[in-house]
């Protein structure tokens, strides 16, 4: 399988320190993208080690032996956050969501833990792979809140899971085949908050890759950009 990438990353309009971080390893078949904790202390710490964790993986041709490895990293990445938050005066939280992807031998595996999301576009048509670990989004699983009135929601922003946040960190996965011609889109919430899936599935349907990565960011800008925004596109190509 080959790949084509493409990567953004934005401070933003209203921040003043950029706390998502991202890996891309086409070599290797495997993207992640992190976002540091809003409103907690070291976020930009907390991706940093994320990212770490990703990048000392070993290449293998199997997306889900890579996924088991990026499960086993990010839980040590988990403990070693929870040792920092606890050395200063006072307990505190230093974590990150993370979403990342695997992709080879005509499979695909997608990892993640928080709000940071994975869609796929094929054939015209997009999905969103992930599902958000938020306490809206559990809400809206309960029957209990509209998903149209999801982002509006004044808790909008809690996230129920995070390397960093627990000593339990459990990663979801889910995988699939991929086929030539698939793109996969890698996001922190500055992006998926302020775009549409329409929106994106427009972009990525009309563009080439740097061309809709430009445009997505334009919109965000746009609209006020009030986090940082970051985002992974991948390509599977043949051959």
């Amino acid at each position: 399988m080959g790949f084509e990438c493409v990567v953004r990353t934005h401070v933003g309009l209203r921040r003043k320190l950029n706390e998502d971080s991202f890996a891309s390893y086409p070599d290797k078949g495997i993207w992640v993208v992190a976002d540091g904790m809003g409103g907690h202390e070291a976020g930009e710490v907390a991706s940093a080690k994320v990212v770490e964790a990703i990048s000392g993986l070993s290449p293998s041709p199997d997306p889900e032996a890579l996924t088991g490895q990026a499960v086993a990293a990010l839980k040590e990445a988990n403990s070693f956050l929870i040792d920092l938050a606890h050395q200063g005066m006072e307990p505190r939280t230093i974590g990150s969501t993370v979403v990342g992807l695997a992709l080879g031998g005509g499979q695909y595996r997608c990892f993640w833990a928080g709000d940071s999301r994975a869609y796929r576009y094929r054939d015209g048509t997009i999905v969103q792979i992930t599902r958000d670990h938020s306490l809206v989004q559990d809400l809206v699983a309960a029957g209990m809140l509209d998903p149209n009135d999801a982002e509006k929601h004044p808790n909008s922003n809690v996230i129920t899971r995070a390397v960093g946040a627990s000593e339990d960190l459990h990663v979801d996965t889910k995988g699939g085949v991929a086929f030539p011609g698939d793109i996969f889109l890698l996001a922190s919430d500055g992006l998926t908050r302020m775009v549409t899936q329409v929106e994106i599935l427009a972009a990525l349907y009309s563009k080439p890759l740097d061309q809709a990565a430009d445009s997505l960011l334009e919109m965000v800008l746009a609209r006020g950009a009030p986090d940082n925004v970051t985002m992974v596109i991948v390509r599977v190509k043949s051959g």
